[in-house]
């Protein structure tokens, strides 16, 4: 697979592939050395600065629009103040490399940004100001720069009181209406802040030894893989290249798996997104050894296809105790087709694709796929989130003489009237009544995400559809949209999230990486504390969660096994100047909720259980409530632990606890299982283990603090 990627990056790096920014600028500077006239010439110069911006090279980014300002302010020509917008965020980009990226710290870029977020080199910073100003007193109407006016002198710790009262964005530093505790990044200190561009991560135990590890993509094809494994001390070895995972470069996104049934956790790696026909790319199935060391077997499995892919979902579509994995391309309207595939599992280590035969071949822009049993038959459904705005809902009809087939049910269940586009998905069960709901993020925009931003700071209502959209199962086969009842009317334009439960109420809460690929967007990432089902509440501010910066994959899970969830996050943009550091959350604890662990071992079902139904049964404070959780790695872009952690508020033991294997029709019960501890069940078995696990206090300096539970 390292031959065929370094071959494909060769189609990739094409000045007529937007995302290109080394060979673009090649070409622009050739066609710039070409022309002669004012005309010309300027717009190649436009060009050829945008595109060094795009490489990280602010400083001569600037000085090639400053020499086409001069040119333009000689002559009497417009248009200025485009050029002005662009000196304006290449300053502002070169205030954020010198303070957040080069002298980085946990607080970096974090919004509403204060303490040791506040810039100490202000000079660049204070420029894009004094341009933005400019701008503004031409065009006041401009509310993208009026958001990153705003957002600047906040960098340098003058805001609100130096920004001129008619352009000031009043209440950027409100407080929440609900308050969590704040989290803190620790990944400098544990050598986590990795500078990717956009990618994907998962969380998992890959080498079974107790401890959490870490796996980061980059979308790249000159980036690696970074692998780092979590140790009995508390610490994370960088074990990239020991694993080989450092040769395999490239992917936006990336999920785990079982494909084998051996008990080792493999990976599934998804390429090509956004790139359109420069986006044939192959993704790559890569087989855990055992050893410490991974294996490319794509082409030996039969998965491997050139096409755009951004997500794809693992379950065991025909309950035959193997699991299969649907896989979700990116089709422009009128351009290249590529639909979507459905590889089953022969149990020996390779698959066959299927899915025009089982009615699941699909060609959209896909951006989401999740896989989830709404309809509680014992078999897996299919929900499709596209930018092209259809939302695909898939019932499984079960198998018949050897074949699975998929009917769209997206109309009956009330999916067919909402046409906007939408990136990440989930099925959840966020209120605990036992249905899976979905859940999916609007990604329609015109213009820059801070103009959307200064329309919802400022209270200016547009067509803007950035928001979350939940979807509540009825229980009849349709859904309701209930995303303004939920009070989700925040502005979020997610592009990598997930969800998890970080006061350990059993309600789970959401966590959205935010952004597009221009400079311009910055939006801070948003969490939302889901309140008993009823309500979600922002808590961006007072979680102090709100990077400005792209976010990408999203990852909930107890790095350092106190029982309250962290959050892993990979940061970076499109291009090469807009990679960033990665961040590791460490939650302080929320409250004295208890939890329960659970580590589920397929026998009949899968190996890793993906798709088992979990159900609580607990006495919560006095009132008996149940919590329901179906085992999986989360969302769809960016992957949790495929061991369960689930919050049980003040109940401290679990009054029945139980299991329904995927395609198994028992269940399998326990009763009175004390809370706040790891156990392993095994299908089948009557009897759980307990596993103990080391404590780490993340948040001392020096070396970690242990204890078990």
């Amino acid at each position: 697979m390292v031959a065929t990627l370094k071959e494909v990056s060769k189609k990739v790096a094409s000045p007529y592939n937007p995302f290109a920014s080394e060979a673009r600028l090649q070409h622009f500077v050739k066609e710039f050395q070409s022309v002669s006239n004012l005309k010309d010439s300027i717009s190649w110069q436009f060009l050829i600065s945008n595109t060094l911006l795009e490489l990280g090279e602010e400083a001569e980014a600037i000085r090639v629009a400053e020499q086409m300002l001069q040119r333009l302010q000689n002559e009497g020509r417009a248009p200025q103040q485009v050029v002005k917008r662009l000196l304006a965020i290449a300053h502002l980009r070169m205030g954020e490399r010198i303070n957040c990226i080069k002298n980085h710290t946990g607080e970096s870029c974090i919004f509403p940004i204060s303490g040791n977020g506040i810039q100490q080199d202000t000079a660049a910073t204070r420029t894009a100001i004094r341009y933005y100003v400019d701008i503004l007193s031409t065009n006041p109407a401009d509310l993208e720069s009026r958001w990153l006016l705003n957002v600047a002198y906040m960098a340098i710790g003058r805001y609100p009181a130096d920004v001129p009262k008619e352009f000031l964005i009043p209440g950027l530093t409100a407080k929440d209406s609900i308050e969590v505790k704040p989290f803190t990044d620790v990944a400098m200190q544990k050598g986590l802040q990795i500078g990717n561009m956009a990618g994907g991560s998962i969380v998992d135990d890959f080498n079974n030894d107790g401890y959490l590890d870490i796996i980061t993509t980059g979308w790249d094809l000159s980036e690696g893989m970074h692998y780092f494994q979590g140790t009995s001390d508390g610490e994370f070895k960088d074990v990239s290249s020991a694993s080989q995972l450092d040769m395999i470069t490239g992917g936006l996104n990336a999920v785990q798996t079982d494909y084998n049934n051996d008990g080792l956790i493999d990976v599934y790696v998804m390429r090509g997104a956004w790139l359109r026909n420069f986006g044939e790319e192959p993704n790559s199935l890569l087989k855990n050894n055992g050893d410490g060391t991974f294996t490319d077997v794509t082409k030996k499995a039969g998965l491997f296809s050139l096409r755009p892919t951004h997500s794809a979902v693992w379950a065991d579509f025909n309950n035959d105790g193997w699991l299969d994995v649907f896989v979700g391309h990116e089709t422009t309207v009128g351009k290249d087709n590529y639909p979507c595939e459905l590889y089953m599992n022969n149990k020996n280590g390779t698959f066959t694709e299927i899915a025009k035969e089982a009615g699941c071949n699909f060609s959209n822009f896909v951006k989401g796929v999740t896989a989830g049993d709404y309809d509680n038959d014992d078999a897996v459904d299919l929900f499709l989130s596209t930018l092209d705005g259809k939302k695909i809902l898939l019932r499984n009809m079960g198998t018949k003489n050897g074949m699975i087939s998929f009917k769209n049910v997206s109309e009956e269940a009330g999916f067919a009237k909402d046409t906007i586009s939408t990136f990440t998905t989930w099925f959840w069960d966020y209120d605990n009544d036992g249905l899976l709901d979905v859940l999916c993020t609007g990604y329609n925009f015109e213009k820059s995400l801070a103009w959307y931003a200064a329309e919802a700071a400022l209270g200016i209502e547009s067509q803007r559809s950035g928001k979350v959209f939940v979807y509540r199962n009825n229980g009849d086969g349709t859904f309701e949209n209930v995303s303004e009842k939920l009070g989700l009317k925040s502005l979020v334009f997610a592009m990598g999230a997930n969800f998890g439960d970080i006061n350990n109420d059993g309600y789970p809460d959401m966590y959205f990486g935010t952004g597009n690929p221009v400079y311009q967007s910055l939006l801070p990432n948003k969490m939302f504390l889901n309140l008993e089902g009823n309500k979600f509440a922002d808590v961006t501010s007072s979680s102090r969660l709100g990077n400005l910066q792209k976010g990408h994959g999203v990852s909930f899970a107890d790095f350092d096994n106190d029982g309250d969830q962290d959050i892993y996050i990979e940061m970076g943009g499109a291009y090469p100047g807009d990679s960033y550091q990665n961040s590791m959350y460490i939650n302080p604890g929320q409250n004295d909720n208890h939890w329960i662990k659970i580590e589920l071992e397929g026998k009949d079902a899968n190996k890793a259980a993906i798709g088992a139904k979990i159900k609580l049964t607990i006495d919560d404070g006095g009132r008996t409530r149940y919590v329901y959780k179906v085992l999986n790695s989360g969302g769809s872009f960016g992957s949790n632990p495929l061991m369960q952690q689930i919050g049980i508020g003040q109940a401290t033991s679990i009054g029945k606890l139980e299991i329904k294997w995927p395609g198994c029709k028992h269940v399998q019960v326990f009763r009175n299982i004390k809370a706040d501890q790891l156990i392993h069940i095994a299908e089948g078995s009557n009897k759980y283990a307990v596993k103990k696990t080391r404590t780490f206090n993340f948040h001392t300096s020096g070396q970690p603090v242990h204890h078990q539970h």
